[in-house]
């Protein structure tokens, strides 16, 4: 959360608040909602860092409010981020570990863990799914975000099934 906040007080200024809405409006329902003392903890650490600064601002019949300002150097860490390829495949897959190591030990059999890794995939496609079928066709970002989701699951119930045909 640290970069996507800091993109969008790259953008413009804001309080934690607006911040919070930001995101949900940038990614829609797709993207689970932040947790507003998350994004707190996190502006606090980014001032720490000297990536933003805060200034009080006053407010009639209010408690003054903090609104954030990316500083310079927020900037640079920004455009080292954009720059940076992001993770690709995981070669070091924990349910993998699993499926080779915990046969070994006599703890659980293959198969039962294919088909339980299957199942729960599944699972998670129909609730993506779902949320799919509840997502307006004009929030793209969103609609993006699931789609990306579900081409992943995809891959990974292929992958099972080659696991099983290999391993069994």
């Amino acid at each position: 959360m640290r970069l996507h906040l800091l993109a969008l007080l790259a953008k413009e200024p804001a309080h934690g608040y607006e911040l919070k809405q930001a995101l949900e409006q940038t990614f829609g329902s797709a993207y689970p909602s932040p947790n507003i003392g998350q994004i707190y903890v996190t502006l606090g650490r980014l001032e720490k860092d000297g990536l933003v600064r805060a200034v009080d601002v006053e407010q009639s019949n209010r408690p003054n409010k903090k609104v954030y300002y990316c500083t310079a150097k927020g900037r640079d860490v920004l455009t080292l981020w954009a720059d940076e390829p992001t993770e690709g495949p995981r070669v070091r897959d924990e349910f993998f570990m699993k499926l080779v190591l915990a046969p070994l030990t006599g703890i659980a059999d293959r198969m039962a863990l294919i088909n339980r890794q299957r199942r729960h995939y599944l699972s998670l496609m129909g609730d993506l799914n779902d949320l799919m079928a509840r997502t307006p066709p004009e929030d793209r970002v969103a609609l993006l975000l699931i789609e990306g989701a579900m081409l992943h699951l995809q891959a990974d119930l292929d992958w099972l099934e080659r696991c099983q045909e290999d391993l069994a």
